[in-house]
């Protein structure tokens, strides 16, 4: 008897259209594990990676969101030179059969093999009479397909409701807080600071209403926030970094504290004010913006 139902696929982010090709796979047997196959790093960042993405999520927190939208197991692919040579009917052999599944489930432009060589057709032709493939269809919302393409350009656009709607929760940014300059501090507004990790998506610089969390206290909630992303240029700043001010807390210690900062909405872009004075009035109209965002009451 067949062990497990298998879905395969990069799952950059695992935004709504990924949930949705998982919730499929479920249904077809759901009395079968729900086994996901994915990949790491990034294959582009292997073969040509001055052309790779940035990307949604580490590899952690992507094994978290699969196996929060229901996979039972998730088989990581470490993605080498050698992986890339392999064809359609080596993939197969080594990735897919080992796990005896009664289906596998992919995306309906999934490639496999070297050169991308194998399609949802060789799949099914090298599955016959062992596994039924099913090919999901992108996902569409408000007229646009979802895919990681696009949330990276809603980020890279500063548009964080956009990339909400199609990741099917906030953009988040996880991290150790780091020491800044303690300006904010100075200021009035401390920040929790979390430099730009290479490699990863962020939302274009600017300011941001949002959400921080603790990740070190498993009961800790959601502390509204203003979220700053960029290199302060007031200051001229030169290291790119998000800082996050939690609403009325001036008595939070996180420095080494691991936090998730929530993207929801975005205030406006970065500005080079003319003088300190000019720069708290503006953060206090940010903070003010923030509470109606957030739907909390001064």
């Amino acid at each position: 008897m067949a062990k497990s139902v298998v879905v395969v696929g990069n799952f950059d982010g695992v935004h709504s259209g990924h949930v949705e090709v998982l919730r499929h796979a479920q249904s077809l047997a759901p009395e079968l594990p729900l086994v996901v196959v994915t990949f790491w790093p990034h294959p582009m960042q292997v073969l040509r990676p001055e052309q790779a993405p940035k990307l949604l999520v580490d590899l952690p927190e992507r094994l978290r969101l699969l196996k929060r939208a229901g996979a039972q197991e998730v088989r990581v692919v470490q993605f080498t030179r050698d992986v890339s040579t392999w064809s359609p009917e080596e993939f197969v052999s080594r990735v897919i059969d080992p796990l005896d599944p009664s289906h596998v489930v992919v995306g309906e432009n999934f490639r496999f093999g070297y050169r991308a060589s194998g399609t949802v057709e060789t799949l099914r032709e090298l599955g016959a009479g062992r596994f039924a493939v099913d090919a999901m269809p992108l996902v569409h919302i408000d007229g646009a397909s979802t895919c990681s393409t696009l949330v990276r350009e809603a980020l890279d656009e500063g548009d964080v409701a956009l990339a909400a709607t199609h990741l099917g929760r906030h953009f988040r940014m996880q991290g150790v807080v780091v020491m800044g300059d303690q300006r904010g501090r100075e200021l009035g507004f401390p920040t929790a600071n979390l430099p730009v990790p290479p490699g990863m998506s962020v939302p274009a610089d600017g300011v941001y209403a949002g959400w921080l969390t603790r990740l070190d206290q498993p009961d800790s909630k959601p502390l509204p926030a203003a979220i700053s992303v960029g290199s302060n240029p007031t200051f001229q700043g030169l290291e790119r970094r998000v800082e996050t001010n939690v609403l009325d807390r001036t008595d939070l210690e996180l420095y080494g504290v691991e936090i998730a900062v929530d993207f929801v909405d975005r205030l406006r872009g970065q500005i080079t004010f003319a003088g300190i004075e000019a720069l708290v009035e503006q953060m206090e109209a940010d903070v003010a913006r923030t509470r109606d965002i957030l739907g909390l009451v001064a």
